[in-house]
């Protein structure tokens, strides 16, 4: 009875994922991944964050490499998991070593117009996350678009957004939140994500849009999120504002998007990732042109109509905890091999 009661122990051994996320992890920069990671922990998955703190200078490079292998071999990690093409999806697929890896594409390392830099910046980085796809053994891209744009290795690819915690990310009397952020409840606000790059989010249009909009509704106000809001306070603004507007040139799959939902946040979007998909069906939200006079229109039809999406019906198909499950399922696929060797050479 011992001896099977060790077995069943070491067949309960947790899965060790190691995340390879870009940055110093300071502010909101790269939550999702941080959240991803959160969710997996529930999921029963020990989870280490390892941030590359440089993309761009060789010496700097060879030291990440090396601090990595050591953490690598202290934490044990049955998969590594990267959180970005360029040179983070590269940077892991050389240094993973015969650990098996996963890498999720996000966006602008693939979206052949990154609007990031240089035209031959961005075109390196998309070419190096792209020969980062051959040596993952799972690729997850957060839309079907992206996973379109993969050169090879297409056939082991899945299609997961990031997914949001929907405890979070919850519908509240937009009077409270207003309380909450100090707002005056007689406005009709529409919330902009502008991020850390306003110009390919397309801050312009949006205030343009906002301008239209004014014509019909006088007292329309666009609040501008920067990046530097505490991301607790993300459902907050999304209970308080009257709409969520996304005007972006590319995108992924805008995490944005499926909080508004989560919250009925009404929205009005351009075509753009997968946002069309996202918000097939819901009502209060709509798919319109880029063009400053379409959407300014849409959002004074909705600010006018009032009230609240029904985008919490859809919250199921982005819940970070689903999402953490079936990550899971591909962690334990991948790395049963290996715990089977070193459960029979124990």
């Amino acid at each position: 009875m011992m001896g099977a009661g060790a077995g069943t122990q070491k067949e309960q051994t947790p899965l060790r994922v190691l995340f390879v996320i870009p940055g110093e992890g300071l502010g909101s920069s790269m939550i999702f991944a941080l959240r991803q990671a959160d969710s997996l922990r529930r999921c029963g998955v020990e989870v280490q964050l390892f941030y590359l703190r440089s993309r761009t200078s060789p010496s700097l490079l060879i030291q990440e490499w090396r601090r990595f292998r050591r953490e690598q071999t202290a934490f044990r990690a049955h998969v590594v998991h990267a959180h970005f093409g360029t040179m983070t999806g590269l940077f892991a697929a050389c240094a993973a070593g015969l650990t098996p890896l996963v890498i999720t594409y996000r966006g602008s390392d693939l979206n052949s117009d990154r609007g990031h830099g240089s035209p031959s910046r961005s075109a390196a980085g998309r070419f190096l996350s792209q020969l980062a796809a051959l040596r993952a053994q799972r690729i997850v891209c957060v839309s079907r678009q992206l996973k379109d744009q993969l050169w090879w290795r297409r056939h082991i690819a899945v299609v997961h957004p990031s997914g949001v915690e929907p405890d979070s990310f919850c519908p509240e009397p937009q009077q409270l939140a207003r309380q909450r952020l100090r707002w005056k409840s007689g406005d009709r606000v529409v919330l902009f994500n502008a991020g850390h790059n306003p110009r390919i989010k397309r801050l312009d249009l949006a205030r343009a849009a906002i301008q239209i909009a004014r014509n019909l509704i006088p007292d329309v106000r666009l609040n501008v999120l920067d990046g530097s809001i505490p991301p607790a306070t993300m459902p907050s603004y999304m209970n308080a504002a009257d709409c969520l507007l996304l005007t972006s040139d590319a995108e992924g799959s805008p995490t944005v998007i499926q909080e508004a939902l989560a919250c009925n946040l009404p929205v009005v979007s351009v075509d753009v990732g997968d946002t069309a998909h996202q918000l097939r069906g819901v009502q209060g939200t709509r798919i319109v042109a880029r063009d400053a006079e379409a959407l300014g229109q849409a959002l004074a039809s909705l600010l006018a109509h009032g009230g609240r999406s029904a985008g919490r019906e859809r919250i199921l198909e982005f819940s970070s905890l689903q999402i953490a499950r079936e990550l899971t399922g591909i962690y334990e696929s991948l790395a049963a091999p290996i715990r089977d060797r070193k459960r029979r050479a124990a």
